[in-house]
């Protein structure tokens, strides 16, 4: 018994002395846990610019949209990219905006469709513009003439308008107006004798469509056909003027052009209407005075188009522009900003949409 308990006692004295001189396992080193809800980095960017075609007034687009470049700064922000600066400018022609936007000196235009068409292998559409329908939407040229037609832009939100020729009150010009008023058509040799203004090649309403008007109307002949014509750089405004100053038989225009020269047309030509337009010094109101002698077919609507040599180039960037205009143009202050062009709206789209543009171009280049 005694020797049981010795060595029990041995025992215990063995188990305390390991205990005492054992050296703890070391405790795993920390690791210093990742930030929670930390977000990525933004997207920056120094500077985007934005460039409108001379379809109105330089002056009176850049007035027009003085507020754009804050709203876009916003909304970009709001939608995850901060941009720096945002600037607008309005090219010296229809081509110097698509060339721009081909160097990629230009981020985005707002190119009309046939002006798209013609740079479509530099530039990607990514909005088609909506507008107001007008009244009146007729064929028969006469049917837009007189104080008593005065078009209204109260129609349905529509994705096409029409270009139209017009007579101006030069005395050829009234000839041609008398013809089509009285329901008599109007020859080759009718048209050939006038002096007509039109805009650059690239323009849908000021020169695509109209030449695609005569094609149809007397074999295939063209704009280039016509013996005396005067080629514009400086956009419809100085059509309008040359009109009313009787220095040309013809010009053509977007169908809305008279609600929009309809102030200054009246106006002393020392005065400016309240949009900046320069007053023109008729007596008579223009819907008398200016009379459609042909209808196109309907022109799908302007674009806004993203250089693909642009650093904004990207699919996610590209939709996040989509929703900034769509956005903007859904305000009141958007809205009043995007009149200047006659824009009601933006809806998403894609090349596609412009087949039809560039057989236009081709039909008139062949």
């Amino acid at each position: 018994m005694k020797k049981i308990v010795a060595l029990l006692l041995a025992l215990v004295m063995v188990f305390a002395l390991c205990a005492c001189g054992s050296t703890p396992a070391p405790a795993p080193a920390a690791t210093e846990a990742p930030a929670e809800n930390a977000e990525p980095e933004r997207p920056h960017f120094d500077k985007l610019t934005l460039e409108f075609v001379p379809s109105k007034d330089a002056d009176v687009i850049i007035a027009g949209t003085a507020n754009l470049p804050e709203l876009v700064q916003a909304e970009m922000a709001r939608l995850g990219y901060d941009i720096d600066e945002v600037d607008i400018t309005v090219g010296t022609s229809y081509d110097a905006t698509g060339e721009a936007m081909s160097a990629g000196s230009i981020d985005i235009g707002w190119l009309p469709g046939g002006t798209y068409a013609l740079y479509s292998d530099d530039t990607d559409v990514f909005l088609t513009a909506t507008r107001n329908g007008l009244s009146n939407d007729s064929t028969n040229p006469a049917d837009w003439n007189g104080e008593a037609n005065a078009t209204q832009k109260n129609g349905p939100q529509v994705t096409f308008y029409r270009s139209l020729i017009y007579a101006a009150p030069s005395a050829y010009g009234k000839q041609l107006a008398e013809k089509v008023n009285n329901g008599e058509a109007l020859t080759w040799e009718d048209l050939d004798g006038a002096k007509w203004a039109v805009q650059k090649t690239s323009s849908s309403a000021g020169y695509i469509y109209p030449t695609m008007w005569l094609m149809e109307n007397y074999d295939g002949k063209k704009i280039s056909d016509l013996s005396n014509v005067i080629p514009l750089d400086s956009g419809y405004g100085t059509a309008f003027s040359y009109a009313a100053a009787e220095q040309v038989d013809v010009i053509v225009c977007y169908a809305d052009g008279r609600n929009d020269y309809e102030a200054s047309w009246m106006l002393p030509t020392d005065q400016q209407d309240e949009t900046g337009k320069q007053g023109m010094g008729r007596s008579e109101n223009i819907w008398n005075e200016l009379n459609v002698i042909g209808v196109t077919d309907g022109i799908y609507n302007d674009t806004v188009a993203i250089s693909k040599a642009s650093p904004y180039y990207t699919p996610e960037i590209v939709a996040a522009l989509q929703d900034c205009f769509i956005n903007i143009i859904n305000t009141e202050e958007g809205k009043a900003i995007f009149d200047v062009y006659s824009h009601t709206g933006y809806a998403k789209a894609v090349d596609a949409d412009y087949d039809g543009a560039r057989a236009a171009l081709t039909a008139v280049d062949g």
